[in-house]
């Protein structure tokens, strides 16, 4: 079988030499559309960084067979991402804006609006801009409460965005003054919530207090075609009450406000599954959210929307490492902290699912002889650790290659080239997720 071979993210040449132990006569940039004979590779020498299409799927372990490489592998599962998306589109009782910070990968945003979704939640003009070259006619919500004029500028006039979060009354006097007194404006007010069961909380920075919500609806109203208020619970929620508690202040606001709302914005902060911290289904906070939407009492035309990120592209995503050293309980790998694995970092200390495939491709987990292990990434700064714990086979050695699954989210989005370090393949599989709770095929719906 063959698999179409396409140069890494950030280094375009020598393929052969650099990137993969093959004998296949890869590697020569004059090389355009060319098919080798029986289990040898095709090689595609041009501006995409993929190394196949969705339409083009092996699993990973028979891309591993095939490729060998020496730089980490992101596995992209288009029909888990369309799966997910679905989920959130026909379950969540209004629209869908996907949070583009949280995987920003063009082919992964492909994937969303071919399943249907058409919101993306926005927090940069290169964001906006990206969005609006892959979907001209997608709608694109800013939902950064503070901007710079100039971006605001060009959001409006070059890129056709009409909906901007805000969270003050300089904010709100910024926007009324770039867009020349808009007519056509949509202001979405944050506002601040109570700390709640979420493992990252996001109250500190953003958010106008209840004082200032109602200050800024007021002068709001007079020039929004749409207003709204918008709020977020926190990274990784873990209890659904959370988002009637929230929507119990939203009502408080509405009240003191007295004026006509049109859109409310929970946010984000749908949980993904990772071992050792398993969430409810993603079933009861739509739940938890109808109800406290229900319980505001507004016209039936409002609008609710969501941002899900992490929910909706953690499990679909994962990446394949390779193992540089083994000493003890410490495993050396090629990718860390400062690439793909930022996460499972001192910051977050997020643990995933993992599995070893075996130089060869062979897939090696006897739960009779797994060990924990910690990782440290490539870099030469001690703080690039993750200490897990990851459950591996003991027997792991050099070479040997270990698969991350869940990391779909704020990996390959916020990874750098820190120490010349990060350079990523980019691959799409057949393989279904690698699970935080194996067998469970209905974890987090």
């Amino acid at each position: 079988m063959d698999i179409l071979i396409m140069q890494p993210v950030n280094k375009r040449t020598e393929l052969n030499k650099k990137y993969f132990k093959s004998s296949s006569p890869i590697g020569n940039n004059s090389i355009q559309n060319s098919s080798l004979d029986g289990n040898n590779l095709t090689v595609l020498t041009n501006n995409e960084p993929h190394l196949n299409t969705p339409s083009q799927l092996l699993s990973i372990d028979e891309t591993i067979r095939q490729l060998k490489p020496t730089v980490p592998v992101f596995c992209i599962r288009p029909k888990t991402i369309e799966a997910t998306a679905h989920y959130f589109l026909s379950k969540f009782p209004g629209e869908v804006l996907y949070a583009v910070k949280c995987n920003a990968e063009p082919s992964v945003l492909k994937l969303l609006w071919s399943a249907g979704l058409r919101h993306f939640d926005c927090a940069s003009i290169n964001e906006i801009k990206l969005v609006r070259t892959l979907f001209p006619s997608a709608t694109i919500h800013f939902m950064h409460p503070v901007k710079a004029k100039s971006v605001i500028f060009q959001a409006y006039f070059n890129n056709n965005v009409r909906d901007y979060a805000l969270d003050s009354i300089e904010e709100l006097h910024k926007i009324i003054e770039v867009t020349k007194n808009g007519e056509d404006l949509g202001l979405i007010v944050r506002i601040q919530v109570a700390e709640n069961m979420t493992l990252h909380d996001l109250s500190r920075k953003f958010g106008a207090n209840v004082t200032d919500a109602v200050t800024i609806l007021r002068e709001a109203r007079s020039i929004a075609k749409r207003l709204g208020i918008c709020f977020h619970v926190g990274s990784q929620c873990l209890v659904p009450e959370c988002y009637e508690n929230a929507l119990d202040i939203v009502k408080h606001i509405i009240n003191k406000a007295n004026v006509k709302i049109d859109v409310i914005d929970v946010g984000g902060g749908f949980p993904a599954t990772y071992p050792g911290c398993i969430p409810p289904p993603l079933s009861k906070f739509f739940q938890s959210i109808e109800r406290g939407f229900r319980n505001l009492n507004l016209p039936k035309e409002t609008i609710l929307q969501c941002e899900p990120g992490r929910a909706m592209v953690s499990e679909a995503c994962s990446i394949v490492v390779q193992v540089l050293a083994r000493r003890q309980d410490s495993i050396y790998i090629n990718d860390g902290t400062y690439g793909n694995l930022c996460d499972a970092g001192p910051l977050v200390h997020n643990r995933y699912p993992v599995r070893l495939l075996r130089q060869n491709g062979v897939i090696r987990a006897e739960k009779n002889n797994l060990k924990a292990f910690r990782f440290y990434g490539p870099t030469c700064d001690s703080l690039d650790v993750m200490d897990g714990p990851f459950e591996l086979p003991d027997d792991i050695e050099a070479d040997d290659y270990i698969e991350v699954g869940e990391i779909g989210a704020y990996s390959i989005a916020i990874k750098s080239q820190f120490n010349g370090f990060g350079e990523t393949m980019i691959v799409f599989v057949s393989d279904d997720p690698l699970k935080a709770v194996p067998g469970d095929e209905n974890k987090n719906k």
